[in-house]
């Protein structure tokens, strides 16, 4: 059996061309949409409900398996915690370089390989 690779999908282009790529090279691909954030329903819509249906759609549109999984919890304790308590002491902290290691790198590869992927992909940082 082929080796089983876990897409990161947000419903954006760059997400969606990576699903697009690997599925017409026969590759086993499968999306996971990761949810970084609870947003608060009383500022309105939900832009991550949008994206999700986005990237639902897209995996529909390429038949390949759709996971979601909400990573808030592990974002606010591993990223957004630390980001505060630099912003209090004076720095200007760049959550994304925390995020990659700790969530997109990390956590979603723990939950890809319990899914059963070998292997992880994303979207981001194509050239």
């Amino acid at each position: 059996m082929s080796e089983h690779v876990m897409l990161g999908v947000s419903g954006g282009v760059d997400s969606s061309v990576a699903a697009l790529l690997l599925a017409r090279a026969g590759v086993r691909v499968s999306g996971l949409f990761m949810q970084n954030w609870e947003e608060d329903e009383r500022f309105g819509e939900c832009q991550a409900d949008r994206d999700r249906a986005d990237a639902l759609r897209v995996c529909a549109k390429l038949d390949i398996p759709f996971h979601m999984r909400n990573f808030a919890a592990e974002y606010w304790d591993q990223v957004f915690e630390n980001f505060l308590s630099e912003y209090r002491a004076g720095r200007t902290p760049n959550p994304d370089v925390l995020c990659n290691r700790e969530i997109k790198f990390k956590t979603f590869l723990e939950h890809a390989r319990a899914l059963g992927a070998d292997k992880i992909a994303t979207g981001h940082y194509a050239r």
